[in-house]
């Protein structure tokens, strides 16, 4: 006998509502133009506004045609995230590019509850991510950017989640009408991974780390800065483009080697952003571990349940 919730989702179409059915509980939603419901949990729905595209960024496509797939990706990617850092004891993920707390807000949401190491150098987005960060008395902000050496660098303001210490590529200018302004930056710190690493451990007695980065074009410099210490993260994800965006970033195959010769396996690759015309993929979130530090679960072959600490501080988030 069919539940109810799977009566809502027969019924959704009919009302104009597109629906994508991903097995028991769970389900993406979408009306073209409106919003997007991702159920991520029991009793829990992720809701925002589908991503669209003006005509001068994607001009002759019509809007939302992949709204649906992408929310639908950024779903499983979450879930595939929070699995790995259950399944590998992980119990500080340092978010590198962390904008305004967005992607440590979700790991709150899908249960994570060990430290955050947060690294973002916009004076705008810091501020919000210090106000989100406060409500967890073991979430560290640091207001830095991170790469290869010790510098202080400028930084492209204005281009909201997409601000980049790098150039926009022509590809870049041609996709999107926001990297027009060139002019407008400011001046960042920029430290080495490696030589923030003993602080931010700093408690923990036998650290499991996880590295996320999404700085837009520059986390193969990152990645660089970690040095031999690289050694000791258990797992990362990296956004990593099929068509480059940003000048002297690099392409997906050379940064997929340098992780994969660090000893990083891919364990999962999701779409981030397509070309509306053609299909193509333009950037994938890669998710990687190394498989040596997995922990073993007896008699367990999926994701455990819970956080990696056991630690019952209430959720955060905006």
């Amino acid at each position: 006998m069919a539940t109810l919730f799977r009566k809502v989702l027969a019924a959704l179409p009919r009302l104009g509502v597109q629906v994508l059915d991903l097995g028991p509980g769970a389900a993406v939603i979408s009306r073209r133009g409106g919003y997007t419901a991702r159920k991520a949990e029991a009793g829990a729905w992720l809701v925002g506004r589908e991503r669209t595209s003006t005509s001068a960024e994607r001009p002759h496509a019509p809007a939302g045609t992949w709204g649906l797939p992408q929310a639908t990706a950024s779903s499983l990617c979450a879930r595939h995230v929070a699995g790995l850092l259950a399944n590998y004891q992980v119990d500080c993920v340092f978010d590198v590019g962390a904008n305004k707390g967005q992607y440590g807000t979700q790991l709150w949401r899908a249960g994570y509850r060990g430290r955050i190491v947060s690294f973002e150098p916009v004076p705008e987005a810091l501020e919000r991510l210090r106000e989100i960060a406060e409500r967890d008395e073991d979430w560290q902000v640091h207001p830095c950017g991170l790469g290869r050496e010790e510098s202080v660098a400028s930084i492209h303001l204005g281009w909201k989640t997409m601000n980049s210490l790098l150039e926009p590529s022509a590809y870049g200018r041609q996709r999107y009408q926001r990297f027009a302004d060139t002019g407008t930056t400011t001046q960042v710190r920029i430290r080495r991974l490696e030589d923030v690493m003993d602080e931010a451990l700093d408690g923990l007695a036998a650290p499991r780390p996880f590295l996320k980065m999404d700085t837009q074009g520059y986390d193969l410099e990152v990645f660089a800065g970690a040095g031999d210490r690289i050694g000791e993260f258990v797992g990362m994800q990296s956004e990593v483009a099929a068509l480059r965006l940003y000048e002297g970033s690099p392409r997906m195959a050379e940064a997929l080697a340098a992780y994969e010769d660090a000893g990083f396996g891919i364990t999962g690759m999701y779409p981030v952003t397509r070309e509306e015309t053609t299909g193509r993929v333009v950037e994938f979130d890669c998710v990687m571990a190394r498989a040596a530090r997995a922990v073993p679960v007896p008699g367990a072959t999926g994701a455990r349940d819970g956080s990696a600490t056991g630690d019952q501080r209430p959720p955060v988030g905006p």
